[in-house]
């Protein structure tokens, strides 16, 4: 497996054109490369990134296609922005999969994709990111599961600006946020199911002028009244689900209860009402131990709303604390 890499130096000591070297279709971090985007540069379409516990202080730019990065360790692969890098992983290439991992402190986003198609994002922490958790803009077919985003001031998870979204987000976990879950002018086959966003100051938006094509079912939706969680520009507090009234929007079997300003707020509201000041995205502590990624494949992007139960209440026995 090391063979490419003394070819290449030999060449580059030659004073010859060398190609980037071709690791293989699995690549181990820091064994064959020494940081995650020396892997990512050197890796070729489809190949999968295997990364071993540590903290890497890097940004990871993806541009080739098909790309897996997978922690070996979720709680113990830490992708830190350090509060002084912008992103952890920016996803700039179609067919991408990031699993298992934790990104943390960075001043806009944990995990963004942007303008891509068939992304996964599955098993991820994201915790501490200034604005977004777990970030999907203008993307397309996706899958964001089981998940955990805390300590963003815009929201845990974001999915906005498509038409048609054909994005699932199912079985994540959103607390201490200023919102949970946000979906802006994502339209079209957009499923949220199976969530739990809780304990944060806003549990779900799901709002635009024109916003439709949106089912909302099985997430449990409570107690978003939490002072101590970064706080978002617009004030916003106190709400579980706030959603745009379409018929073509459907909301079901979601239990939605100890939310003090409205549990359910259909349409736009006048009201305008005082909220507690927020707290620095950097002081929310560490997050709780989440589940490691199954071995195996992981299940199918298709839907299946119906599938989806009235959840039961969770009372928070363990989650995020806030630092002192």
């Amino acid at each position: 497996m090391r063979l490419p890499y003394v070819l290449a130096a030999t060449l580059l000591a030659a004073g010859c054109a060398a190609a980037r070297p071709d690791l293989g279709p699995e690549i181990s971090v820091p064994a064959e490369a020494r940081t995650i985007q020396q892997a990512v540069d050197a890796a070729g379409e489809g190949a999968t990134i295997v990364v071993a516990p540590g903290v890497y202080e890097e940004t990871v730019h993806v541009k080739t296609r098909g790309l897996t990065i997978r922690g070996a360790r979720r709680g113990s692969v830490i992708i830190d922005g350090e509060t002084e890098r912008a992103n952890g992983i920016v996803v700039a290439a179609p067919e991408v999969s990031v699993q298992n991992l934790t990104v943390r402190n960075h001043t806009s986003n944990g995990v963004l994709i942007s303008a891509q198609r068939d992304f996964r994002v599955s098993y991820v922490t994201a915790s501490n990111n200034a604005l977004f958790g777990i970030h999907a803009f203008d993307a397309q077919r996706g899958v964001i599961e089981q998940s955990y985003t805390s300590g963003s001031a815009t929201a845990g998870i974001y999915v906005g600006h498509c038409r048609p979204c054909d994005v699932v987000v199912r079985g994540n976990v959103a607390e201490r946020n200023a919102v949970g879950y946000e979906g802006a002018n994502a339209s079209g086959g957009m499923f949220v199911l199976g969530n739990r966003f809780s304990g944060n100051r806003v549990g779900l938006l799901s709002r635009a002028e024109r916003q439709d094509q949106v089912t909302i079912a099985g997430n449990l939706v409570s107690d978003n009244d939490e002072a101590l969680s970064p706080a978002r520009a617009d004030g916003a507090f106190g709400v579980g689900m706030s959603i745009t009234s379409s018929p073509k929007n459907v909301v079901f079997r979601n239990l939605v209860v100890g939310n003090p300003r409205g549990d359910v707020v259909v349409g736009a509201s006048s009201k305008k009402s005082r909220a507690p000041r927020g707290i620095p995205f950097t002081q929310v502590a560490a997050p709780p131990v989440q589940p490691e990624m199954p071995a195996g494949p992981l299940p199918g992007s298709e839907p299946d709303a119906e599938a989806y139960a009235l959840p039961d209440e969770d009372l928070f026995d363990d989650r995020a604390a806030v630092r002192s």
